[in-house]
């Protein structure tokens, strides 16, 4: 039986459909990249932005339509946006199961279930601001250290969650409401999971938590903390590269940032959404801290990693959002000389604070051009700084083969078109042997832009 998974949105999304594939695989499906061979077609969501659900539902009207003609076709909604809209999704006609993610240890049941009775099932957490009882954390611990692997993610590199959940609720943000409260894993599980992975052939493993900075697990009398963490899992030797994200500036610690600068394996790269540059906005937003705390952080990594590459993340068009506030933002952007900022446009959450309280009240025109605005300024700043690297060797893990792969047959031996990213999460384009995939190689560098750079091997 063939299974086939489209993934929307953040990392963790990924990891929890790698792990759902390989549970999957281990009963015998067969994975497939095309949705129109499928006899099992998942859709692991996301609700962060009305647009990622809209796309879903765009799917699930052309699904319905197809089902009308196989009938026999398994349709599965799992993430975020199963765990906020539950019921209302399993009574859409293309939709045969509904799980979120703190279910999907049970998919693989759920689908055989379904397979077998010709019935809906669904699979919810129905309190879920309530901490999950142990044995629900445990169910998930077994079910990630059972099926992690590289299978489905970039060659030589996996993902390992270390936390799960949110507790900050920003008013804008859906994630506390549909992944639940922090939980932090064991450090000796994680520890457990990555050895496992090395010995596998893994050479970078991500760290992955919504705020990951807030890590905290006491054990033994003893509480662990992210930089202990990070020391850790630098001590699996077969470990190479070690990323974390996504850190939250009113939770960071500088002990984190000493733990980067004194482990080798640790990359200089840290994701540290800001969202606004405006107080009052920040305010609105429930980020407790301020802009000039966000600079003062930014300037102290910078002091202790000096070749540290720093990413954010920002929101334009938040409800009250003047042009006061958005040129704020353009201070705060040009100040902190990102490597690069995913800028998105305000749309209201249901059940957040923002969308209960506050009027969507900023044109969408206006939030389009402050979205193209920051965008424009932030790659010039790119653009700028990559060229720094214009002539120098850098190091680089190699994904694979590029989206568009092309061959230049006169200079490189009919070798593919490969990507790969520095220890500072630059994208390396490059012409090469695919045989690369998953090992570090040196790129001498040869043209820059602002997203992405271009080299030969050395």
């Amino acid at each position: 039986m063939k299974l086939h998974i489209k993934n929307f949105g953040c990392q963790m999304n990924k990891l929890d459909s790698s792990l759902v594939t390989s549970a999957l695989i281990d009963r015998g499906f067969e994975l497939t990249d095309k949705a129109v061979d499928a006899d099992v077609l998942l859709m692991n969501t996301c609700s962060v932005r009305a647009h990622a659900e809209e796309r879903v539902m765009s799917h699930l009207g052309h699904l319905k339509r197809v089902k009308k003609s196989h009938p026999d076709l398994i349709v599965g909604v799992i993430g975020c946006m199963a765990q906020r809209l539950g019921e209302e999704l399993l009574d859409h006609p293309a939709v045969d199961l509904v799980a979120g993610p703190a279910n999907i240890a049970r998919i693989p049941e759920m689908l055989e279930e379904v397979l077998k009775s010709k019935n809906k099932s669904i699979a919810i957490t129905e309190k879920i601001r309530r901490k999950n009882p142990q044995t629900e954390t445990d169910t998930l611990d077994k079910f990630e250290l059972a099926h992690d692997s590289d299978e489905n993610h970039i060659h030589g590199q996996a993902f390992v969650r270390v936390m799960r959940g949110c507790n900050n609720f920003c008013t804008y943000c859906i994630v506390p409401y549909v992944r639940g409260p922090e939980i932090s894993r064991p450090p000796k599980d994680i520890i457990e999971q990555v050895r496992r992975l090395g010995e596998g052939g893994i050479k970078q493993t991500t760290l992955l938590g919504q705020t990951i900075d807030a890590y905290t697990y006491t054990e033994g009398g003893k509480t662990y903390k992210l930089a202990d963490l990070l020391k850790m899992v630098s001590e699996v030797e077969s470990i190479e590269w070690i990323r974390f994200i996504t850190s939250h500036p009113g939770k960071f610690d500088i002990s984190i940032l000493q733990a980067m600068a004194d482990l080798d394996k640790v990359t200089p790269y840290l994701h540290i959404p800001a969202q606004s540059g405006s107080d009052r906005i920040l305010k609105a937003m429930n980020r407790k801290y301020t802009a000039s705390q966000y600079i003062d952080l930014i300037e102290k990594a910078r002091q202790i990693l000096p070749d540290i590459s720093i990413a954010s993340d920002f929101i334009v068009g938040f409800p009250g959002e003047t042009e006061e506030d958005f040129q704020a933002t353009v201070e705060l952007v040009k100040k902190a000389r990102f490597k690069n900022s995913f800028v998105f446009k305000y749309s209201p959450r249901p059940g957040t604070d923002s969308a209960n309280n506050l009027a969507d009240d900023v044109g969408e025109e206006v939030k389009r051009q402050r979205n193209l605005d920051l965008l424009a300024i932030q790659n010039a700043i790119s653009e700028k700084d990559s060229s720094k690297l214009l002539g120098r060797s850098v190091k680089v893990l190699v994904e694979g083969l590029s989206k568009k792969p092309h061959v230049n047959m006169t200079e490189n031996g009919n070798n593919p078109q490969l990507i790969g990213r520095t220890a500072t999460d630059h994208i390396v384009v490059f012409n090469g042997p695919e045989t690369l995939t998953g090992t570090f190689t040196a790129i001498r560098i040869e043209k820059t832009s602002a997203l992405t750079m271009f080299g030969k091997l050395e």
